[in-house]
């Protein structure tokens, strides 16, 4: 999968935001601009990029990841998302994934010839506890979306998601830990509940990533970041790994 960021920087909304990741990389690179600061970047227009003989740099059946040190739907680029809508509809041989905690921007962002989804892109809604759950999945599942996934992540408490799973409207439920050296512990506990409720609704469930802090039988293990994911795999809970879009 390719990252695609066209733009980079994000300020902070809601619980799941303390640590993040975006903040935390561009401490460690010496970044010259706050991490809060919105702006685009040189890959603006990955997709389209072509090589010496003219063919697309990344061929029919590429999958993007969109916006992973931003959010796509985040308001400072809104003068610049219909662009990205543009080369999204110019690449339907390719596939787009993008996960946001700005749900409720998404009707306001969407393309005129969205109707009900573009059948190349999955959009994921990330809900980090319970207040946030309620809040945001009443939206999500309201709106024409093709592909639905639910990220839960970072995990920061037991989430009760069972009136949302509907099989019909969600592809995937991915659940994740928190990294970093402040990151807040997840609990097995609450990944096997969520494994659970996702079983008994028949939604297709990942463990993506332990986190750096993970307590299993009351013991908290430190897991260093290159063991995260493997971790997490090796738990053998996933279904799969994202929905085939098209």
């Amino acid at each position: 999968m390719i990252s695609w960021n066209p733009w980079h920087g994000c300020h902070k909304i809601s619980a799941g935001c303390r640590h993040c990741y975006v903040y935390r990389e561009d401490a460690a690179f010496g970044a010259a601009l706050p991490s809060s600061e919105v702006r685009q970047t040189a890959s603006f227009n990955l997709p389209l990029k072509r090589d010496r003989k003219k063919n697309w740099k990344y061929p029919a059946g590429t999958q993007f990841a969109l916006c992973f040190t931003s959010d796509l739907l985040i308001e400072e680029a809104d003068p610049w998302r219909d662009s990205i809508w543009d080369i999204i509809r110019q690449r339907q041989d390719c596939t787009f994934f993008f996960f946001t905690k700005r749900i409720d921007r998404l009707e306001k962002c969407l393309p005129e010839d969205w109707n009900d989804g573009y059948d190349h892109v999955a959009i994921g809604c990330t809900v980090e506890n319970q207040d946030r759950a309620d809040h945001r999945m009443p939206i999500f599942l309201s709106l024409p979306i093709k592909h639905r996934l639910v990220i839960v992540a970072p995990m920061l408490e037991r989430i009760d998601l069972r009136s949302y799973l509907d099989p019909a409207l969600i592809e995937e439920v991915s659940v994740g830990g928190e990294s970093g050296k402040y990151a807040r512990p997840l609990d097995y506990d609450w990944v096997l509940d969520m494994h659970a409720q996702c079983q008994a609704a028949a939604v297709p469930f990942t463990f993506h990533q332990t986190g750096s802090y993970l307590i299993k039988d009351g013991r908290t293990y430190h897991i260093p970041r290159e063991h995260q994911h493997s971790q997490a795999k090796k738990a053998g809970l996933n279904d799969v790994t994202f929905p085939k879009l098209g």
